[in-house]
């Protein structure tokens, strides 16, 4: 059987840690920043992770990462 293709949007947006969870980035922190709050664009900057409902449908998108 071939090895399957990464769906390569994912692969850039998505990343696995170590203990099998996946990281991704936060929305909300490219535009429009003058109204938000220095602590809220702070908070923004930090990786947040995919919810457990969505971890099984994006792995499969990223099977070798």
């Amino acid at each position: 059987m071939p090895k399957m293709k990464s769906h390569r949007g994912a692969a850039k947006r998505f990343k696995k840690t170590s203990s099998g969870m996946i990281k991704r980035a936060k929305a909300y922190s490219s535009h429009l920043l003058s109204s938000k709050s220095p602590k809220r664009k702070r908070k923004l900057r930090q990786a947040g992770m995919v919810s457990e409902v969505e971890q099984k449908r994006i792995s499969k998108l990223i099977p070798y990462k």
